[in-house]
């Protein structure tokens, strides 16, 4: 990174599995930075001390960003080159980084992204599903506004992406047969870049019946099937007529 009198911030995308995903590129990047941000300093010494990255640490996650982001933006102010990381993954993509992001956007400080691993790309495309259109949702709520989104997801024709925890695996995949229909195609990706890595096909019904039988285990991506277009004015309707009848009750986790 050149010296300036206003630094950047670069969001560098680190492995979300094999270590050898991380890019030369990513690697020179965090060596020049003055000031790395990482969502938890322990799991990032780890990785920073394999690539003989010696940079200063500060931590930077959900619970302290609010409290951290304008001392940063001071930082990056006053000429110091500052870059993002999270645990795995794209910082940002279910991860902390949009904040910053949007304070340093709405300051005029540079913010370079560098592109890289994160687990819902390689999820979607190994799944068998349409992936010329999509549509990411991350984690669904646990409680409050999970079944309106539900609803209003059972008659999107894109396919659709969701992180998951193992422990409720089976449960989402239970709902989403409720709300999408039994026989709508899924794919349940697991351990994404890693030893045991799994892509498991089949409906819906069939993926939690699997699960059910066969704990799931390591981070999940779920990545189901758009609803067919002829279908989905009939979801709509019929999820607005139900919507309407049951206002205020939602689904617990």
């Amino acid at each position: 990174m050149e010296n300036k009198s206003k630094g950047i911030l670069c969001i560098v995308p680190t492995p979300v599995g094999n270590l050898e995903d991380m890019t030369p590129r990513a690697v020179r990047t965090l060596k020049e930075a003055d000031l790395i941000l990482a969502e938890d300093t322990r799991t990032s010494s780890v990785l920073l001390k394999h690539f003989d990255i010696r940079g200063k640490l500060l931590s930077h996650h959900k619970f302290n960003e609010h409290e951290t982001v304008s001392m940063i933006k001071e930082k990056i102010l006053s000429g110091l080159d500052v870059a993002l990381i999270s645990d795995a993954g794209t910082p940002g993509i279910s991860d902390p980084g949009f904040l910053l992001v949007r304070t340093c956007a709405e300051e005029g400080i540079e913010v370079s992204t560098l592109p890289g691993p994160t687990a819902c790309i390689p999820a979607l495309v190994s799944s068998g599903l349409p992936c010329d259109r999509f549509c990411f949702e991350g984690f669904l709520p646990q409680k409050k506004g999970r079944q309106t989104l539900l609803m209003t997801l059972s008659s999107e024709t894109r396919t659709m992406v969701f992180y998951e925890s193992p422990r409720r695996l089976v449960r989402t995949l239970e709902q989403f047969a409720e709300f999408f229909g039994p026989d709508r195609q899924a794919c349940v990706s697991r351990e994404i870049s890693k030893i045991h890595e799994e892509h498991r096909r089949g409906t819906l019904v069939e993926l939690a019946g699997w699960y059910r039988a066969h704990e799931p285990l390591g981070e999940i991506v779920i990545v189901v099937a758009g609803a067919p277009v002829q279908k989905a004015a009939a979801h709509r309707n019929k999820y607005k007529e139900e919507r309407d009848g049951s206002a205020g009750e939602e689904i617990e986790s």
